[in-house]
């Protein structure tokens, strides 16, 4: 699908409202409190503490051999994305720092100071990322790797995150790189939820005897859809219609009420459905 100038224009600001929030976790939590992290900024963070040098600018110059293996990998979609998402996490680690240390020092817990990092890396990334775009670093090698060796994308990124996280203990200190685990394990986790949307729902897959009754009354009492599938018992051989419906996660008890009032026997499955679209969901009703 063709986005639109102005979806553009969206998806540029929600990158470095990303970076911006990425910085900040960065800047005044993770460098205060002397956390590493993993990946790129790892390093970077880890050669700012060994030499001063600006982890902005480091994060930059690693990426920019990278660029050229990364459009063969990426699409011209997510190649511009990372591009600007690689200039404005720069862009805004430079522009942070001197808010940092006028803001001055952050908490004295450093747990507190890791899930604070934690938090708000995985906020930011997670904007970049759920607009199509990344960072650069190690998503690109991730990708190279999966292209040439089979590899897959979460293999070489653990592999590489542990590398980083494990030197620097040479460096910080084992306790230090122990709360970055910590920060680590937080920001994958808030990755996650901001990519996966705040659309979670519940799923529920329903075997029954009176299908076409309880379909007509989840449509007309619940005001859902339900689609009907065709199905075959595994033992018996008999042919069944089975009844698949999404339902916000407040409708699930009405939901089991009502399937129980038409066949207390009937065999229903419900999973989680994240970040559903569609009418109902997030199209007008």
């Amino acid at each position: 699908m063709k986005l639109t100038g102005i979806t553009h224009g969206r998806n540029v600001f929600l990158i470095f409202l990303g970076a911006f929030i990425f910085s900040v976790g960065i800047n005044f939590f993770a460098i205060p409190s002397h956390l590493a992290e993993g990946g790129f900024t790892g390093i970077s963070l880890l050669l700012h503490y060994a030499f001063g040098w600006s982890p902005g600018l480091i994060i930059l110059l690693l990426n920019i051999p990278l660029l050229f293996l990364g459009y063969r990998v990426f699409g011209r979609r997510t190649f511009v994305y990372t591009l600007i998402g690689i200039g404005a996490s720069s862009l805004m680690l430079e522009l942070t720092t001197p808010i940092a240390t006028a803001w001055g020092s952050p908490p004295k817990d450093i747990l507190l100071c890791a899930l604070y990092t934690g938090v708000l890396v995985g906020v930011g990334l997670g904007l970049i990322f759920r607009i199509g775009g990344t960072t650069g670093g190690v998503d690109i090698i991730a990708r190279i790797v999966q292209k040439y060796l089979g590899w897959s994308i979460g293999r070489t990124m653990f592999l590489f995150d542990f590398a980083v996280i494990a030197s620097s203990v040479f460096l910080i200190g084992l306790n230090m790189a122990m709360y970055t685990l910590v920060a680590v394990f937080i920001s994958a986790r808030v990755v996650d939820f901001v990519v996966e949307g705040l659309n979670a729902s519940k799923a529920a897959t329903i075997i029954t005897n009176h299908p076409q009754e309880l379909a007509r009354t989840i449509t007309q009492k619940m005001n859902r859809g339900v689609t009907i599938l065709k199905g075959k018992g595994g033992y018996t051989g008999h042919e069944k219609e089975i009844l698949y419906v999404v339902v916000g996660p407040n409708e699930l008890p009405k939901l089991k009420d009502t399937v129980n009032h038409y066949d207390p026997f009937a065999f229903v499955v419900v999973h989680d459905a994240k970040d559903v679209l569609g009418e109902g969901f997030t199209y007008g009703k």
